[in-house]
């Protein structure tokens, strides 16, 4: 999907050593390079430029991206961008102005801000594509603005313990952004907030392991507050016994604030370790179809609260589970869960039967679309 190209002073910038620069060569960031850091590389990048950093550790530096359809990636090994104090703008370690910008490799810890709001990543422009990325350890792993143009796709990519403690920063916060995809990646430990917030328009969640495990403290696993059009489908989604919120997950709880209010929740595994219970799924009165088919369900609590279409969904017990106290959520033989989804048919053009399966750590699995269908995120039988 293309964007149309901001103006930006980045455009007419010159290399600091004072030579021509073929656009189509890439920037080299490394230790050993005559660009050292990655803030050297942002200063001088052009639109449609490849940034090439080297792995290794990028203590305190910060920097502010400019221009358009950048591709920022580590070669030879993750590049880890270490705030140690660092930041940019007020905002965290980058913040992205430019449309259409593609990061993958990096590592993002310890962004910290005076507003307790310090992100990896803070998108501003439009459109931004995360791939095999880790961040841990910040006020917010991703934050973006809210803007109608605004395509956001992580995946293959982990959030662990990020959040300042207080609820209002997240592993993951997206806002108000035209669509937005989590595909094969594992969000865990958020600190007191959420592990996946999203205001965006159209969502999908799919394929994911998003857990509090023993002792994570997040609050919701999965939250849409302004309802959408969300599809969650064939994830792995743990709440654990030390939540401060007994909903796991939450469609429309500050209100329908969207076009189209639709979710379709399918084929994932959702287990409550919370010992007093709570609630699994939270949907908002008002919202035009809830669709809940071919899940397993496993602990304590209220399936569901709200409306919404029930079919085929599977209530198991954790020995059900080949070893639900380490989060293994495979089946077991003679679950009842195997052979007994159906057909889940389309919405909006998407067909909603699980075409993958989560692998950890972080990666996508297969998933058979022959013969009968297996309720919950998990094949049986599948070998990760």
């Amino acid at each position: 999907m293309s964007f149309a190209p901001l103006s930006s002073g980045a455009d007419a910038a010159a290399d600091p050593r004072g030579t021509a620069r073929e656009s189509r060569q890439p920037l080299r960031v490394g230790a050993k390079r005559e660009l050292e850091r990655p803030s050297a590389a942002a200063r001088i990048a052009r639109d449609g430029d490849t940034v090439e950093i080297d792995a290794g550790i990028y203590a305190g530096d910060a920097a502010i991206w400019r221009a358009n359809r950048l591709t920022l990636r580590a070669v030879g090994g993750r590049a880890h961008l270490r705030a140690d104090g660092a930041e940019a703008e007020g905002s965290g370690i980058w913040v992205i102005k430019g449309n259409d910008t593609t990061i993958e490799g990096v590592e993002f810890s310890g962004a910290k801000v005076p507003n307790k709001n310090g992100a990896g990543i803070r998108l501003e422009g439009a459109g931004l594509t995360v791939r095999n990325c880790y961040f841990h350890d910040n006020e917010n792993g991703i934050l973006t603005g809210a803007n109608p143009a605004s395509d956001v796709v992580v995946e293959d990519s982990e959030f662990a313990r990020n959040g300042f403690g207080d609820g209002y920063s997240h592993n993951l916060y997206i806002g108000a952004v035209r669509s937005f995809a989590l595909r094969f990646s594992y969000v865990h430990h958020a600190r007191i907030g959420h592990n996946v917030k999203s205001r965006a328009l159209r969502n999908q969640i799919a394929y994911n392991r998003i857990t509090d495990e023993s002792d994570g403290t997040g609050s919701y696993a999965v939250e849409f507050p302004s309802g959408g059009l969300a599809f969650v489908i064939g994830n792995l989604i743990q709440q654990g016994p030390a939540t401060d919120n007994p909903v796991v997950v939450s469609y429309g709880a500050e209100g329908l604030r969207n076009p189209v209010n639709e979710l379709y929740f399918v084929n994932n595994t959702v287990v409550n370790d919370l010992p007093a219970g709570g609630v699994f799924l939270f949907v908002r009165a008002g919202t035009s179809a809830a669709l809940i088919v071919n899940n397993i369900f496993s602990g304590p609590g209220e399936i569901l609260s709200g409306p919404g279409e029930m079919r085929y969904n599977v209530v198991a017990k954790k020995t059900d589970f080949v070893d639900a106290v380490n989060f293994d959520y495979r089946l077991r033989p003679g679950a009842a869960a195997i052979g007994f989804g159906v057909d889940p048919g389309s919405a909006h053009g998407l067909d909603l039967r699980p075409a993958a399966q989560y692998a950890h750590t972080a990666r996508a699995g297969p998933r058979s679309k022959a013969g009968g269908l297996d309720a919950g995120a998990l094949e049986y039988r599948y070998e990760p």
